[in-house]
């Protein structure tokens, strides 16, 4: 008769030995006998405890809030040149095209404007300044689309990473292929919004500094910042309720509407545990940034009143100043984003893998992936694709219960 206490992995097997079952140390580990005491006789079977397997980043089990945040991390620091050395370069990549093409632009256009005829100098300035803004929008969109490929990419590392893996650059683009544009629709579609959101919020303040006067004036920017609240409110609830939708997308490889039903479902009996985990990493990014470079900003206050107290913009020490603490400040942007977005993409991994684990019982088909020997098994299927599940979750019969 099958014990109903024990554990088994999906197919009915129950030649694991059970979480909370006294291991004899003489066994290979595989089977749980009774550990008879010195009088000779045999007592029944005597609750023990025995830790779940942890072949890699996290234990197999539901996790804790402090083990998701110190998880997060542990996977730049276990695989350094993946996570944070990609995102280093991507972030070096990005911000020298961004001053390449905003800085050309600017330089080319508003060189325009002093070669012009004072009578067309009006209309020259216009097309610099929707020159500059139009080339602005070329870095945004590189940033979009950079943005969501390293979430992907460090959302697979996570993954892979809780099964005791380590993959190369390489690796991980291998497992991303065909789903990396799925998700950078969802992160040009997450920026639209946002656009829009402000878009709105700008155009009602407009409207009534515009059309009113005194009174009217007031209500209108009374009216823009209320629906700004508003609105931030429903975009944090909007996020959280979506977060785990790049998981979904690239480890169970689902489409953009069953992935965003997936993570809705998910973050249903989770909302503030969730909002906790994205509001706290987001918190340390934001002050880490804040406390490396305002040390350089005082120093470049310093040096500018004493060395160039003039401010004259011609001065030789002046425009060395300014561009060293440039210099200095896109080299901090750079370092803080790289650890930023490796974070972010780690933390909504670990979340996404812990609901999973209470909802569904994923650690077993995790701990049958790694006792059939991972990818180094002929055959062996993706632990995460659920190909055949229902979006929404649902309990596994076998899951232990916390």
């Amino acid at each position: 008769m099958t014990d109903p206490n024990a554990w088994s992995t999906p197919g009915g097997d129950t030649s694991h030995t059970r979480w909370g079952e006294r291991v004899d140390p003489s066994s290979d580990g595989s089977a749980s006998v009774p550990v008879a005491p010195p009088g000779g006789s045999t007592p029944p079977p005597a609750p023990g405890w025995a830790p779940p397997p942890r072949p890699g980043l996290v234990p197999l089990r539901p996790l804790t809030f402090g083990e998701i945040l110190g998880a997060s991390f542990q996977v730049f620091r276990r695989n350094p040149r993946t996570t944070f050395g990609t995102a280093l370069l991507s972030q070096v990549v990005l911000l020298v095209v961004t001053v390449a093409i905003t800085g050309g632009s600017a330089f080319l256009a508003f060189g325009r404007v002093e070669q012009a005829l004072p009578r067309d100098r009006d209309a020259v300035l216009a097309g610099a300044v929707a020159i500059v803004a139009a080339s602005a929008l070329v870095p945004i969109a590189l940033q979009v689309i950079v943005t969501a490929l390293l979430q992907g990419l460090f959302v697979l590392e996570t993954a892979r990473q809780t099964l005791g893996e380590k993959l190369r650059l390489g690796g991980l683009w291998a497992l991303a292929k065909g789903r990396l544009g799925t998700l950078v629709g969802w992160s040009a579609l997450l920026t639209a919004a946002y656009v829009v959101a402000l878009a709105l919020v700008a155009g009602v303040v407009v409207v009534g500094v515009a059309l009113g006067s005194g009174p009217s004036i007031a209500v209108g920017v009374g009216v823009g910042v209320l629906l700004g609240l508003g609105l931030l409110v429903l975009g944090v609830w909007l996020t959280v309720k979506t977060c785990l939708v790049p998981s979904a997308i690239m480890l169970e490889r689902m489409t953009l509407g069953a992935a965003v039903r997936r993570s809705w479902s998910l973050t249903r009996a989770s909302f503030w545990r969730t909002f906790g985990v994205i509001a706290l990493v987001f918190l340390m990014i934001q002050v880490a940034s804040q406390v490396v470079a305002t040390p350089f900003s005082v120093l470049f206050s310093v040096l500018t009143s004493t060395l160039a107290p003039t401010g004259d913009v011609t001065d030789p020490t002046f425009l060395a100043l300014t561009a060293g603490t440039y210099a200095v400040t896109l080299g901090i942007t750079a370092v803080i984003g790289a650890i930023g977005s490796v974070l972010q993409a780690a933390s909504a991994g670990l979340v996404y893998v812990d609901r999973r684990i209470r909802t569904e019982g994923l650690d077993l088909e995790l701990v049958r992936y790694v006792e059939r020997g991972g990818r180094s098994a002929e055959g062996q299927p993706d632990p995460y694709r659920t190909p055949e599940a229902p979006l929404a979750p649902t309990t596994h019969p076998g899951a232990p219960r916390w």
